[in-house]
């Protein structure tokens, strides 16, 4: 992994107690070490598996993504044509209200 550290990588590791039966499964870093949380004894590292890191989403092809995007292009202007005129005003209206209703209100400094 270029440039990543050994402490950003995560793995997903199986911790046995050394003392107690506790045995459990979680998300660390790679060069983690935790205590039992029953008894607070060292623990070991029955297995360990490398998380690997998604650049995108699974599923998503370019194929696809490119068609949204073609889609997309025209989507809002589409929509506000198939509108009547009094639906887009009344959007309008929501929109400006929603808008000055979270400007803070400024004093003069005069």
């Amino acid at each position: 992994m270029g440039g990543v550290t050994n402490e950003a990588r995560r793995q997903l590791v199986t911790r046995r107690c050394r003392v107690c039966e506790w045995q459990d499964e979680r998300i660390e870093a790679v060069n983690a070490d935790a205590d039992c949380p029953w008894c607070h004894a060292p623990t070991r590292c029955v297995r360990a598996v490398a998380l690997a890191e998604r650049r995108r989403p699974l599923g998503l092809s370019v194929h696809a993504a490119a068609l949204g995007r073609r889609g997309g292009l025209k989507g809002g202007r589409a929509r506000a044509e198939a509108l009547p005129a009094a639906r887009r005003r009344q959007i309008a209206q929501m929109a400006a209200r929603a808008r000055w209703s979270r400007r803070p209100k400024r004093e003069d400094a005069g």
